[in-house]
Order: structure tokens, then C-alpha cells, then sequence
């Protein structure tokens, strides 16, 4: 465990059933005049989400703008396209209204509803300008619709750069929501599969943050817990998502991976993530990483096997009576059988149009776009190390 770190946590976060409902009293809404930002499916709308929270702004007197061109992958674009509306109708603060890419994007906008020039100007890594933010950015409200990135409670955002295959995350101090609504009353709606992508997306952030070499007490803790929860309660949502004790659990466990996030770290199986979804946008970030999942790990385990134990045990597995050399494979074990209860043992990158041809190129674009992951990831890794996990994780 790292005792040497810094902690920073600023978000305000309304957590429970009906915790939506709060909107109408909270003395947190950060302005007076909001942009809201939905994604282009038109799911806010259709659950009747962006209606409610838009009833009580109105009888608040908030008055609001809506931008609703946000894509399950968010482009460079449509964070500038967004900033600009804002700048325009004199918005003082943003609402991320559904799920990650939504969310992201509200903290990209109002980063650049502040501040000059175009979004890629200010990203590090890739082809990003590195520029410093100097003018901060508007107050962002997050209201979560899925348990999947913990983004209602870290910092980072991730989009792609438009025209290219760019996917990087990027955030700072600014970029923290100021509050964060954690209703999983509003996450009954999810589907079985995108319960499933999104329960893995929270369950590798907190594997990660655990084994990064920037863990901390409080991240061990949540990593710990959220992969409890998220072991023993994303089948259940995934079979019955009507079960409100399992939505419950699973959200606590995402914002608990979020938290993580901001306290320690991914790694680098999310570098390798990201360049697939570069490539192929239309691989869900959450399938993605779990179809990359038993390659990498396995890896990783097998050249620095500390702390996998502790991944395993979290999942309830019993380790204490394996040799040595088999705990840390526990892990790999329980997490194969995850995939099977959720019913994602038959993903195949094949399936979504992947090439293996391309591993080469996603292999250096991994480190070029996300190589700062490579550098918290508890062994040296090169770009032949990368080609060899993506072969054996592509079917």
C-alpha cells in the first residue's frame, strides 16, 4: 500500500433513491442559467429523465438550453459545438443529464465555454496543444442515468478527436462535478447488455486502482468493496434490472470506482481499451475491456502477482489454502466466471469489425495516445508486450 499521495475530493454527492427529487430543494445548483447535455440516442428523453429534471429547473426559475448531439463514444466536435451555444446563451453552468459520454462531455463544454480556441488544444498526449487551462471551467452537474464510469465523482473525461483515432481522458481540478445526483431509480431502464458492459467498466476501474502503483489507503478500500459488490450484484441487475436492491449496489459500487479513480488510478489494460474503440467505435467501452480482460490480467499476474490475491478474495473466492503460484490465477478464475454470468463469454472483437491486422498500429497508438497509464501499471510493458495481449485476446 502507498502512503505517500494527495488527496482531493470536492464533489458534493446526493446518493439514494429518489435523490432526484432533491433537485427541487438542494442549495447546491451551481447558476442560474444551465446548458443540459444529452446523448443523440434519445434515451433521456424517452424514459422521460430530461422532462423531470427540466420541470424543476422551471420551477426554480433556472432557466436552461438544450444540446443533445452527445455520441456513445464523444467526439472532439460536439464538445466545441457545445461550448460555443453555452458562450452564446450565457450559460453559468452545465448538466451531464445520462451516462458517461454525457457526463464527460458536460466537463469537456465547460472547460471550453471559458476558454479560447478548440478542445484538442488543451489535451496531452496524441496530437493534443498540451495548452495550460487558465480560465477554469463552468460549474458542472452530473446526473447519472448507468453504473459504469464513475464520472459523477472523479475528474476525467474522455473523448475522441474528431476526424481521427485519438481517445484520450483528460481532466484537471476543474473538471470535478460540483454535484453529483446518484438516483439508481434512473438506472431501471438500462438494458441487460449495457447493465453488463457498464457494471464491467466500474468493476476494471476498481481492479485497477488497486493494482496501479499510486493506490492509496481510502482507493484500497472502495477498489476492495466495489468489487464485492459489483461480483455478487451485476448478474442479478443483468437478469432482473428491475431489482432496486441490485441497482442500488451497483451504483454505489460505480461512484465508489470513481472515487478511485480520482484517489488512484487506471492502468494500462484502459490504454489498450482505448485505442480499440478509436478504431472501432462502435465497441462499447465496457465490452471492449472486457473482452481484452483475461489476456491482460493474465499477464500482468504472472510477472507481478502481489495484490491479486486480494482481487480474488474480494470476489469470494477462497485463495488461503492455494499454493502461492495458483492465488494470484484465482483471480483470473472468478473473472472468467463473471463473464460467463453476465453473458459475455461470446463477445468477440471479431464481431464488431476488429481486424487483427490493425493490432500493430492499436499497439503504438495505445502508448502514444494513453502511455501516461503505462507509467502507473506495476511492470515495464512495451509495445511487443501490447501486440502479444491483443493476439491473445482477439477472436
Amino acid at each position: 500500500m502507498n502512503f505517500n499521495f494527495n488527496y482531493f475530493m470536492p464533489t458534493r454527492i446526493l446518493f439514494g433513491h429518489g435523490k432526484l427529487n432533491e433537485l427541487e430543494t438542494t442549495e447546491y445548483i451551481p447558476g442560474k442559467k444551465a446548458l443540459i447535455v444529452i446523448g443523440a440516442t434519445g434515451a433521456m428523453r424517452k424514459h422521460g429523465y430530461l422532462e423531470r429534471v427540466t420541470r424543476i429547473l422551471d420551477r426554480r426559475e433556472i432557466k436552461y438550453v438544450i444540446y443533445d448531439k452527445i455520441m456513445p463514444n464523444p467526439l472532439s466536435e460536439h464538445v466545441d459545438e457545445g461550448a460555443e451555444i453555452a458562450k452564446s446563451e450565457n450559460c453559468d453552468f452545465v448538466i451531464g443529464l445520462g451516462g458517461g459520454s454525457t457526463i464527460d462531455s458536460s466537463k469537456s463544454i465547460a472547460v471550453m465555454a471559458k476558454n479560447p480556441g478548440k478542445y484538442w488544444d488543451y489535451i496531452i498526449g496524441g496530437s493534443g496543444g498540451g495548452k495550460p487551462v487558465i480560465n477554469g471551467a463552468l460549474p458542472i452537474l452530473a446526473i447519472t442515468t448507468t453504473a459504469g464510469t464513475g464520472t459523477e465523482a472523479d475528474p476525467w473525461t474522455v473523448i475522441t478527436k474528431s476526424g481521427s483515432r485519438e481517445k484520450i481522458g483528460w481532466g484537471n481540478d476543474d473538471t470535478f462535478p460540483k454535484l453529483s445526483i446518484v438516483d439508481p431509480e434512473l438506472m431501471i431502464s438500462v438494458p441487460p447488455k449495457t447493465t453488463a458492459f457498464t457494471g464491467m467498466d466500474a468493476f476494471f476501474h476498481s481492479v485497477e486502482s488497486y493494482l496501479a502503483i499510486v493506490n492509496q489507503p481510502t482507493s484500497d478500500l472502495l477498489s476492495l468493496q466495489a468489487i464485492n459488490l459489483i461480483s455478487h450484484n451485476l448478474s442479478i441487475a443483468v437478469k432482473d434490472g428491475n431489482n432496486l436492491d441490485a441497482r442500488t449496489k451497483l451504483a454505489w459500487a460505480n461512484t465508489a470506482a470513481g472515487i478511485c479513480e480520482s484517489l488512484s488510478s487506471c492502468i494500462s489494460h484502459h490504454s489498450l481499451e482505448h485505442a480499440i474503440s478509436a478504431f472501432y467505435p462502435n465497441v462499447p467501452h465496457g465490452a471492449g475491456l472486457t473482452m481484452l480482460s483475461v489476456a491482460y490480467f493474465s499477464f500482468i499476474a504472472e510477472r507481478h502477482p502481489e495484490r491479486f490475491s486480494d482481487l480474488a478474495k474480494a470476489m469470494g473466492e477462497d485463495v488461503d489454502h492455494l499454493p502461492d503460484k495458483e492465488k494470484a490465477f484465482a483471480f483470473i478464475n472468478a473473472l472468467k466466471k463473471l463473464i460467463k454470468e453476465i453473458g459475455l463469454e461470446d463477445e468477440k472483437l471479431s464481431d464488431y469489425g476488429v481486424k487483427e491486422a490493425d493490432i500493430p498500429e492499436m499497439a503504438k497508438n495505445a502508448f502514444d495516445t494513453m502511455g501516461g497509464l503505462f507509467d502507473v501499471t506495476p511492470i515495464k510493458m512495451t509495445v511487443e508486450d501490447v501486440i502479444e495481449i491483443y493476439k491473445k485476446a482477439y477472436r
